[in-house]
């Protein structure tokens, strides 16, 4: 049976679908879909686990926090914040900022470039829908986003086991590890989420719930090097050993 995974615009799920390819026996898809459909698409049957953005209706569902996105402004280029490499919400003052849609960012976006005022959206959504005739830049200081994983409450014993294989890749358990129940304990958040920081990028925040630590699956470095120890010897003097007394002639 194929293991489907929804996700939310400015989610990129590669990285655990590929490590369930390489894992486990049962094909995965990924299912795109809007804000306004990602509650509906666990608990329609359209996927057994969604990417969502909060804040999400939690009747039914089971919910783990993953990690927070910084918001950006989109501007048309050679707009004023062009000049500057962060805004507050302070200095928006006065500015044409137009509300966002779910499921209309694109289109949003396409129409500041053509003049038509400012948004501001998530750090990870201005990226995936990037364009050459707009400028983004961080705003400090407006309220993060965040990005939770969720799946329904009610499952079958062997939907239950592939969900809980999924979030075990996601918290980046290896395949070695023992496959332990379902926990409401935050997975660990994958790189690219950590790469930015308030001052722009999709990174954690040390809010209450948000996590920190590496990327899943990453091990520690070891602490040893390859070869001898750092300006040692081995094997006693230089030249392959003590050297042996001559024998003079009679």
């Amino acid at each position: 049976m194929t293991f489907r995974v929804a996700f939310v615009p400015g989610v990129t799920p590669t990285k655990w679908v590929r490590i369930w390819r390489e894992r486990m026996p049962e094909p995965i898809e990924t299912v795109a879909v809007t804000v306004d459909a990602q509650r509906s698409a666990v608990l329609g049957g359209e996927a057994d686990v969604c990417f969502v953005r909060l804040p999400v209706d939690r009747d039914g569902l089971h919910v783990i926090p993953l990690w927070e996105e910084s918001a950006v402004v989109v501007a048309p280029r050679e707009h004023v914040i062009e000049a500057v490499d962060e805004v507050s919400l302070a200095d928006l003052d006065g500015e044409d900022l137009r509300p966002v849609a779910s499921g209309g960012e694109e289109a949003a976006i396409e129409l500041v470039a053509h003049g038509g005022g400012l948004v501001i959206v998530p750090q990870p959504v201005a990226r995936l829908y990037g364009r050459r005739d707009v400028v983004v830049r961080p705003v400090t200081d407006a309220d993060p986003t965040r990005i939770a994983m969720v799946w329904p409450v009610d499952l079958a014993e062997e939907q239950a086991e592939r969900v809980d294989a999924f979030i075990g890749i996601v918290r980046g358990r290896t395949a070695a590890s023992s496959r332990g129940g379902a926990s409401a304990t935050a997975p660990e958040a994958p790189a690219d989420a950590r790469n930015g920081t308030r001052g722009g990028g999709s990174g954690t925040r040390g809010s209450s719930g948000t996590t920190r630590g590496g990327a899943p699956g990453a091990s520690p470095r070891s602490s040893g090097s390859s070869g001898g120890s750092k300006g040692g010897r081995r094997g006693g003097p230089s030249g392959g050993g003590s050297a042996r007394p001559r024998r003079g002639r009679r």
